[in-house]
């Protein structure tokens, strides 16, 4: 899907109550600062259009969730959205993932991985969101046990991720090549209701490093 700009996005990303303009100010103090509770914080780098960290929220009240994305415009959809439901449960953050370790301080549970640009070529590698580069900064935000969860149609990033997470010390705790014949409960991005109407399957895995 080809990235559409929207006018005045920069303005509506800043003026968003959901939006988290200055998050380095709050490193550290996320629970306490923004959500002002000791509910556990998911991350979901990527969020696109908001689909998927929406219902997440809604299903999961006891869990607070961010939502990373790098493109405003993209973000100024996912502002829509959230603007109809007022769940206090989501902020987002419009950052490159490779800031985060700025942002958090061992701070975070979960992260999801869905649908991320899977960089094909060999000599793009470390830009891939599972490659060293990226799971090094995890390090420095996941609070206790290190979890990822992994969506995405891409065979290849899914078996390059497959081995970078092992070679990183992750025990891949669940995995599907087909996650809709699985029956597990499934928060849908955008992407992966499109996929899912064509018959593409979704690959599912779950990563855990003590």
């Amino acid at each position: 899907m080809r990235l559409r700009n929207v006018k005045n996005a920069r303005e509506i990303v800043e003026n968003s109550k959901f939006v988290i303009n200055n998050p380095e100010e709050f490193k550290g103090e996320f629970n306490k600062e923004i959500f002002k509770n000791d509910n556990p914080i998911h991350l979901e780098i990527g969020m696109g259009k908001g689909n998927f960290i929406i219902d997440k929220a809604i299903k999961n009240p006891d869990i607070n969730f961010v939502g990373v994305e790098r493109y405003e415009s993209v973000l100024c959809r996912a502002i829509e959205k959230l603007e109809k439901t007022d769940l206090p449960n989501v902020r987002i953050i419009c950052i490159d993932a490779k800031e985060l370790a700025n942002v958090f301080d061992k701070e975070i549970e979960t992260i999801y991985l869905n649908f991320s640009d899977p960089w094909p070529k060999k000599r793009h590698a470390r830009r891939r969101l599972t490659s060293s580069v990226f799971l090094s900064v995890y390090d420095n935000i996941f609070k206790g046990d290190k979890v990822i969860v992994q969506k995405t149609d891409n065979t290849g990033l899914f078996e390059s991720s497959i081995v970078s997470l092992s070679n990183y010390g992750y025990i891949i705790e669940d995995i599907s090549l087909d996650l809709a014949s699985t029956g597990m409960e499934n928060s849908l991005t955008e992407y992966e209701a499109k996929f899912m109407s064509e018959g593409i399957k979704i690959n599912y895995m779950k990563a855990r490093k003590k």
